[in-house]
C-alpha cells in the first residue's frame, strides 16, 4: 500500500461527511467564539490519540501474540461492518450534552475521530510494515488534515452538499470502503493460507 491508498483509507474511515451533522449538532449550544477553539482542541487530541495508536501498534500486537493475518482479518470486518453503516444509516441520536456543555475528549475526539476502526488500522499499518513508519504518518497527517478542514468549514459544506448531498457522499464512500474491507479480508486469509500451506 503506497501513501495515496493509505491516505485515501484513512480518510474515508475517518468519514468527515458523515460526521459533519453529529459535530453540528453537538457544537451548535456552544458559543459561536468558542466553537471553533473547541472543535481545533478536539481535532489535535484526536490525532494525538492517533499517533500513539500508529506507534505503539507493533508493541501492542507483540504484547497480545496477534499475527498480521487475523489483524488483517479482524481488521476487514470491522471496516466491513463500518461501511454498512455508512450506506445503511441506522437511526441513533447523537450523545446527549447539556445545552451549552463544553464537550471535552468524548465524543469528537473519541469516538468520532479517533474510533475504534481508525485505531485499529492503524495499528495493522504499523504492524504490516515497521519500516515505512514516516509513510504511514504522512498519511494519517494528510487524511486528518482533509477531515479537519472538513469540520472546520462545517456549515460551508452543509450549506453547499444539503442533507441530501451529504448523505449521497456518505454512501458513496461507504460504497469505496465495503470494497478496501473485503480486499483487506481477503491478502489476510491469503496470507494465512500461504504460511499454513
Amino acid at each position: 500500500m503506497d501513501i495515496l491508498s493509505a491516505t485515501v483509507m484513512l480518510f474515508l474511515i475517518m468519514d468527515p461527511l458523515g460526521n459533519l451533522p453529529i459535530f453540528a449538532s453537538i457544537l451548535r449550544h456552544i458559543d459561536p467564539k468558542k466553537r471553533r477553539r473547541v472543535l481545533i482542541r478536539e481535532l489535535l487530541i484526536s490525532l494525538g490519540i492517533m499517533l500513539i495508536f500508529l506507534y505503539a501498534g507493533e508493541a501492542m500486537l507483540g504484547f497480545l501474540g496477534l499475527r498480521t493475518e487475523s489483524v488483517s482479518i479482524a481488521g476487514g470486518i470491522i471496516l466491513f461492518l463500518i461501511a454498512i453503516r455508512m450506506i445503511f444509516p441506522q437511526p441513533g441520536g447523537v450523545v446527549g450534552l447539556a445545552a451549552g456543555e463544553e464537550p471535552f475528549i468524548v465524543p469528537l475526539a473519541i469516538p468520532l475521530m479517533a474510533g475504534p476502526s481508525i485505531l485499529a488500522t492503524l495499528i495493522l499499518l504499523a504492524h504490516t510494515d515497521s519500516s515505512r513508519m514516516t509513510d504511514w504518518t504522512i498519511a494519517l497527517i494528510i487524511s486528518w488534515g482533509l477531515s479537519a478542514i472538513i469540520l472546520l468549514f462545517n456549515g460551508l459544506f452543509t450549506k453547499v452538499l444539503g442533507e441530501k448531498g451529504l448523505s449521497a457522499v456518505e454512501r458513496l464512500m461507504g460504497m469505496v470502503l465495503v470494497m478496501i474491507s473485503v480486499q483487506m479480508f481477503l491478502d489476510g486469509i491469503a496470507k494465512y493460507l500461504g504460511t499454513n500451506a
